[in-house]
């Protein structure tokens, strides 16, 4: 075979796996958008006009070129709809019903938040930091709601990655909600450092 076309052949091969190896990678920025706006209103927090803007922001600016390019030639050589686009602002019945259940356990959560007897983990979840905090009487059933809460987040970080057809991003939108919590938490709720120390906002 010519070597030029050899050359010419591996370079298109290797351009076309650059170009899917970028519409694959774990798209971060939407990830995180889409996150806090779910965590604002599960927290029930009134930010639906700043996240509007952070939408307009998002939007004004192009991504890389790089990146442009890259999906140019992958449209070009492969159908778009076998290149689908992550979507972070899934709205399945699943999600919705999950979505539903934290939004209303929160409000039984709340005051235990802002006692310091429970916070937000390092890991995306809830943790027990002070049962002495809460009433006797009512401790086992926080101790319920928090596991179900947990229990919900593990099923909302899984049914994200799976509406985007990526069940292996499940990690990694479990470390973007981790980041996300605790930036929502309230001020004078605890959440953990990187390194597992509890320390209040």
């Amino acid at each position: 075979m010519n070597p030029l076309k050899t050359s010419t052949l591996f370079g298109a091969v290797f351009l076309l796996t650059a170009c899917v190896t970028i519409n694959i990678y774990f798209p971060s920025a939407q990830a995180e958008e889409a996150a806090r706006e779910m965590v604002q209103d599960i927290l029930g927090k009134d930010d639906a006009a700043k996240a509007e803007e952070n939408r307009a922001s998002a939007l004004l600016q192009p991504p890389p070129l790089y990146v442009r390019v890259g999906e140019g030639l992958l449209n070009f050589l492969i159908p778009p709809a076998h290149a689908a686009a992550p979507n972070f602002n899934v709205n399945t019945p699943k999600i919705r019903k999950i979505q539903a259940r934290m939004k209303k356990r929160n409000a039984s959560l709340k005051p235990y938040y802002v006692k310091g007897a429970i916070g937000f983990t390092r890991d995306a979840m809830v943790k027990m930091r002070n049962a002495s905090a809460i009433p006797l009487k009512v401790r086992s059933k926080i101790k319920k709601m928090v596991a179900a809460e947990n229990a919900d987040r593990n099923a909302l970080y899984r049914a994200i990655a799976d509406a985007n057809g990526r069940p292996e991003w499940v990690s990694d939108v479990r470390n973007i909600y981790a980041g996300i919590w605790i930036e929502e938490a309230g001020k004078g709720w605890w959440y953990q450092s990187a390194k597992g120390q509890w320390k209040q906002r």
